[in-house]
């Protein structure tokens, strides 16, 4: 269906594939089992224990911690400083501590999960918010979302949607779930409650980029006129510019193996603008897929404007 980068088509600044996305806008007790702590992360706090020794924000507020750990706000402030300075199982330790002694925080619930998250361990990040709304049976729509975007990384796109939905229930009038719902139905191949769902979402916030673009989306997995890739493109125009909208374009038609019609968009996207990074890409890909010389602008830089696939 559609993945936020497969390593195979530039879409702007990432990468689009058809066979696969904020506001992101998707609780330990010191005393309970929680999940083992990696080897590598035993190394790191072992590493890390006196980094605040020579770092005054850190030590400063080790020492507020020291007068009073049920400080929350302190808390959160010293795992965020430890991420900044490289050690993220120190932070997600305190997230850990901090989720623990506010199991009702649901912010404090999404700072860990997303933690994990970076840490590449998923399903724990899953893990934390499926306690949290274990306990909480009214979990904000914010949380919701999170909860949804982490079940649709792991692939488990059904228990995803029943995320998006549970938010949407509290919260129907907010843009970005209905995009988020939408971003979930086209990676369950439903292409058409997609379209719906991003429709709904540029109702409720017309100028909304990402929305705009997943709709284009959306319809071309519907492609079945020639009437839906124009409605695309002309989406894409109004909030990226010609350039990107056939960039866009050619890169679904790359995905279907029509190389000759994806070759006549890359060349349209690069008439109106000859820099435009992801096209001068996606022309050199597609030269190495139909063995034809792709003659690209040595000054493809940095001024293509970048096109937004996913969630929010």
């Amino acid at each position: 269906m559609y993945r936020r980068s497969t390593g195979i088509l530039c879409v702007g600044f990432i990468t689009l594939s058809l066979t696969a996305c904020v506001s992101e806008q998707r609780a330990i007790r010191d005393t309970v089992s929680v999940p083992a702590v990696t080897q590598a992360m035993k190394r790191q706090v072992t590493n890390a224990v006196d980094v605040g020794d020579g770092d005054y924000i850190t030590r400063s507020l080790r020492e507020k911690l020291v007068a009073d750990p049920q400080n929350l706000p302190v808390r959160v402030q010293l795992a965020e400083r430890y991420q900044q300075l490289g050690y993220p199982e120190l932070a997600i330790e305190h997230y850990r501590l901090a989720s623990a002694r506010f199991p009702q925080d649901a912010s404090v619930a999404m700072k860990l999960a997303k933690s994990l998250r970076d840490f590449n361990h998923i399903e724990d990040a899953i893990g934390v918010l499926a306690s949290f709304c274990d306990k909480n049976p009214a979990p904000p729509p914010d949380l919701l979302s999170l909860f949804g975007i982490l079940r649709d990384d792991a692939g488990h796109y059904a228990e995803a949607e029943k995320s998006y939905r549970a938010a949407l229930t509290s919260a129907p009038k907010l843009a970005y779930l209905h995009n988020n719902l939408g971003y979930n139905l086209l990676l369950q191949g439903r292409a058409k409650e997609a379209a719906d769902e991003f429709r709904e979402a540029l109702a409720l916030e017309p100028h909304s980029r990402l929305a705009n673009d997943n709709l284009g989306l959306a319809l071309l997995a519907q492609w079945k006129t020639d009437e839906q890739p124009k409605e695309a493109l002309l989406r894409w125009e109004s909030v990226s510019g010609p350039a990107t909208a056939h960039n866009n374009l050619a890169s679904v038609l790359m995905e279907q193996g029509r190389y000759t019609d994806a070759r006549k968009e890359l060349e349209i996207a690069l008439s109106y603008q000859k820099d435009h990074v992801a096209a001068a890409a996606n022309l050199r890909l597609l030269a190495e897929l139909d063995g034809k010389s792709a003659a690209v602008s040595k000054d493809a830089g940095e001024n293509a404007r970048p096109t937004s696939f996913g969630r929010e």
